[in-house]
């Protein structure tokens, strides 16, 4: 059974969301700060904070970058009275008691630091100082080839967005040492997690304007347009940046899927806070992480209606064949009765979603119906085959259908026994009492 994990964006992403989330869901942080290697000492120190946003509890993952030579502290609140409100005294060591919560530390590896990706002073590091930096990293091999595939493309998209040479890219908003321990992190904890799926929800992109290293722009910023890509994006009501470069960096390289939580069991969940706490919406990025669930037969499909109730109903013959030829699943009619008191008559077609825009043009073309409706559904199905019966008359087809291996429906081919009923001047009904009668001696 495979392991799923699921970003839930319904306010956005970060890379210290991100962080924030899977350390809540389990990741050590000592094992963090260690695959961190050089990144995390000296210049920097990291720490992780237990926080209330709108009520929900959540890791607030937070980097400290220093000058070099001086003295990093370890602490936690409790041994510092004065906590701030954003990191109430108390909310130290963290039990593993919870089980959404399994293995979550707060343990504080330094003073408190609250910044957003655009809110940080940002270094301007070219690509191969910051692959230096990667390479100081106790990433695997595989991390660190990783980690510079994702800092080489963001030099791809600021290259392609102010016309210049790769080479000579400098990376602002995402080029400073808090941004780059970010993704070398989340590198980490995503082979930490080791899920072989990676599902991503739309991502709430926000809205509004933002400020970068180039000017004031609207959100999402010319960089993050860039990195999504195809994702399905949306803004909701809150109206500022809550989708950053590295949260779109993130989602669009490790999500193979965008769309609503995949089938599975639940094993951890993880919360990582944003540095606002909005009151209305909790400002966290969910990680849901587990075991796929058993597939069951099910696929999806479109079923396409609509009423009509003004055509000649000689044309609702031709309408199901050129619906069929159009690779229609099943077309089917029935009797309704419509406004004003008027008989009419339900076109329904079950079709594959990748042939909706088909159908629609045949429904128009063939009918008189001026609006329809269409919605997505799962169909579960038999696996089916045709096997050939010998009878005393001859062949009849079967229509075998399988649920897990095991038989649970056999019919004759309609068509077939009502040809050898023709031919040999019997009913029907005895042609396939005949043909049930020789596949049971046949199957027996």
């Amino acid at each position: 059974m495979s392991r799923v994990l699921y970003f839930d964006c319904f306010s956005g992403i970060s890379g210290d969301m991100a962080l924030g989330a899977l350390i809540d869901a389990g990741l050590p942080l000592d094992e963090l700060k260690r695959a961190l290697g050089s990144l995390a000492l000296g210049d920097a120190h990291i720490h992780a904070d237990r926080v209330l946003r709108a009520g929900v509890s959540a890791i607030k993952f937070n980097v400290h970058e220093h000058a070099k030579g001086s003295t990093e502290h370890y602490h936690d609140h409790a041994q510092h009275p004065k906590a701030s409100a954003e990191h109430p005294a108390g909310s130290g060591e963290h039990p593993r008691a919870s089980a959404q919560h399994p293995g979550a530390s707060a343990q504080h590896l330094g003073a408190s630091a609250q910044h957003h990706e655009h809110e940080r002073p940002h270094a301007h590091r070219s690509l191969p100082e910051i692959f230096a930096l990667i390479d100081g990293s106790s990433l695997s091999a595989t991390g660190r080839a990783r980690a510079k595939a994702m800092f080489q493309r963001l030099g791809e998209v600021e290259a392609a967005i102010h016309q210049m040479p790769v080479e000579q890219v400098h990376l602002h908003e995402v080029g400073a040492l808090d941004s780059i321990i970010d993704i070398v992190g989340i590198v980490f904890a995503m082979e930490w997690v080791g899920a072989d799926r990676v599902v991503c929800s739309p991502l709430n992109v926000g809205g509004g304007m933002v400020n970068s290293a180039h000017g004031l722009f609207p959100v999402p910023a010319p960089a993050t347009v860039s990195l999504l890509g195809d994702a399905p994006i949306y803004s909701g009501a809150v109206q500022k940046e809550l989708v950053t470069p590295t949260g779109a960096l993130i989602a669009t390289t490790f999500a193979t899927s965008f769309g609503m939580v995949p089938s599975m069991s639940i094993e951890r969940v993880g919360y990582g806070a944003g540095d606002r706490d909005d009151p209305a919406t909790p400002n966290v990025l969910r990680v849901l992480i587990g075991r796929a669930a058993e597939q069951s037969q099910a696929e999806r499909v479109t079923v396409i209606e609509c009423e009509i109730d003004d055509m000649n109903p000689q044309i609702f013959g031709i309408v199901m064949d050129q619906l069929y030829a159009a690779g229609a699943l099943e077309v089917f009619y029935v009797p309704v009765q419509m406004k004003k008191n008027r008989p009419g008559t339900l076109l329904t077609v079950i079709a594959s979603p990748d042939t909706r825009a088909r159908m629609a043009d045949v429904i128009f073309r063939e009918t008189t119906t001026i609006g329809l409706r269409h919605y997505d559904v799962e169909r579960e199905c038999l696996d089916r085959e045709i096997v050939a019966v010998e009878t005393p008359l001859g062949a009849v087809r079967f229509k075998i259908a399988r649920r897990d291996g095991r038989i649970v429906n056999a019919t004759p081919e309609f068509d077939d026994c009502a040809t050898l009923a023709a031919a040999n001047n019997l009913s029907v009904k005895e042609v396939q009492a005949m043909a049930i009668q020789a596949y049971g001696v046949s199957h027996s």
